[in-house]
């Protein structure tokens, strides 16, 4: 059998490429101050906020009545870490520990694509893509969040039982990896994976109930967000003050959102819409016929991006979460989401535009901030219903054949090249 040899190079030139540019990442942190960067907002949320949570899980307690605490338990652990590293403040205990599972989250790429019939653009497209959202992922747990979402999806090919691990895990700190199991092949695959996803997230819930009081104070704050200024919402009510709507942007439940008539109206319709995404992913989960080694890596692809445009919250961070799912997806050959990750590298260099170099003109509601959010959603929405499309297309066997009945191997990190009819 012919194998595909990889030589060292391309593997040493994306390493010397991530120091080269985290290096960077980390001198714009350093250098947070200037306005175009955003005058130190972005290192603020880790020394002053995440600092603060960290205080107050430390002494065995949960956030309550804060209303800028909205995240699930397992996010404890995550603002709790730093305090594990001695000798150096929250705040670099913080940077490094992200830098870390960046550094993991770019080594398991490279592996996955340096396997035979795998390819190296997963790698290269997080080493490269991450920097163009400036210092923001490093001054936020959204890669920590991301690793786990990374490692569920290229464990599962060989283990599903450690992706629903990987999977539950990053559920526990923030929601949505639990998407990425969306696409793994049915059967045996699924419900191993799902159990072990449900047995561990309950078991780890269980051992933060024990540990901290009031572990489920999140729903109580995540409940009256409102609609973000950088949503699809908070796009189209921004426009509208441009052609006269009384309503503004006020800081409240730790983003700047909008206020004023009609915003409920809004929010409720963009819950409708998150509802109708879900709809339209189980009907491609049960109509789907086609299965190949990058199916469970495009449906997560295609149902986070769904899941994000629907969203009363788009916050630049989110970013992060595409940047490494659309890597997942170039490690494969048959991956139908090459042209989405493009457009997810364009809507991230526009997010940086946004947030933090003109955040104000977005507030403030200009012509300018209005074309910037316009430019940057219509970026998402495109790239949100163009993965949707291509993974209903990919689901369907290829015309005049018929899709054979054989499983994957157990343990085999790739599925037949040809179409699978996964009962």
């Amino acid at each position: 059998m012919n194998r595909l040899r990889v030589t060292p190079g391309p593997v040493l030139t994306l390493t010397a490429v991530w120091l080269i540019t985290r290096a960077l990442m980390l001198w714009l942190l350093a250098h947070g101050g200037f306005r175009l960067l955003g005058g130190g907002s972005v290192a603020r949320e880790v020394w002053r906020l995440y600092s603060h949570w960290y205080g107050v899980l430390a002494h065995g307690s949960f956030p309550v009545h804060d209303t800028l605490w909205q995240y699930p338990p397992g996010a404890g652990a995550v603002l709790l870490a730093p305090g594990l590293l001695p000798g150096l403040t929250y705040f670099e205990a913080f940077v490094l520990l992200t830098l870390a599972m960046d550094a993991l989250t770019v080594a398991a790429l490279l592996r996955a694509g340096t396997r035979p019939g795998r390819s190296l653009l997963g790698a290269a497209l997080w080493t490269g893509g991450l920097p163009l959202l400036l210092h923001l992922p490093l001054a936020r747990y959204d890669v920590q969040v991301t690793a786990l979402a990374v490692l569920s999806l290229l464990a599962s090919a060989r283990s599903p039982r450690a992706g629903g691990v990987f999977g539950a895990l990053g559920a526990l700190v923030k929601v949505w990896p639990a998407l990425v199991l969306l696409g793994t092949p049915r059967g045996r695959p699924t419900r191993t994976a799902w159990a072990w996803a449900v047995w561990t997230g309950g078991a780890c819930l269980a051992l933060l109930a024990a540990c901290f009081a009031h572990p489920l104070s999140f729903l109580r704050e995540q409940g009256g967000r409102g609609v973000q200024i950088e949503s699809l919402g908070g796009t189209a009510l921004n426009l509208a003050r441009r052609a006269g709507w009384p309503g503004r942007a006020r800081y409240q439940y730790g983003a700047m959102e909008m206020v004023g008539p009609h915003v409920h109206t809004v929010a409720t319709a963009s819950l409708a819409l998150t509802a109708v995404s879900f709809g339209l992913l189980v009907l491609w989960r049960v109509r789907a016929r086609h299965w190949t080694e990058a199916t469970p890596y495009d449906a997560a692809l295609s149902a986070v991006l769904l899941f994000t445009v629907t969203s009363r919250v788009i916050s630049p961070q989110y970013m992060v979460w595409l940047i490494g799912l659309a890597a997942v997806c170039l490690t494969s050959r048959h991956t139908s989401q090459r042209p989405v990750a493009v457009l997810v590298l364009a809507a991230s260099a526009l997010s940086t535009v946004v947030f933090p170099m003109y955040y104000r003109e977005v507030i403030d509601g200009t012509w300018a901030g209005v074309l910037l959010m316009l430019a940057r959603n219509g970026l998402l929405t495109a790239a949100a219903v163009l993965s949707f499309a291509r993974l209903w297309r990919a689901a369907r066997p290829p015309a005049g054949k018929s899709a054979p009945t054989t499983q994957p191997r157990p343990g085999s990190d790739r599925l037949p090249e040809r179409a699978l009819s996964l009962s």
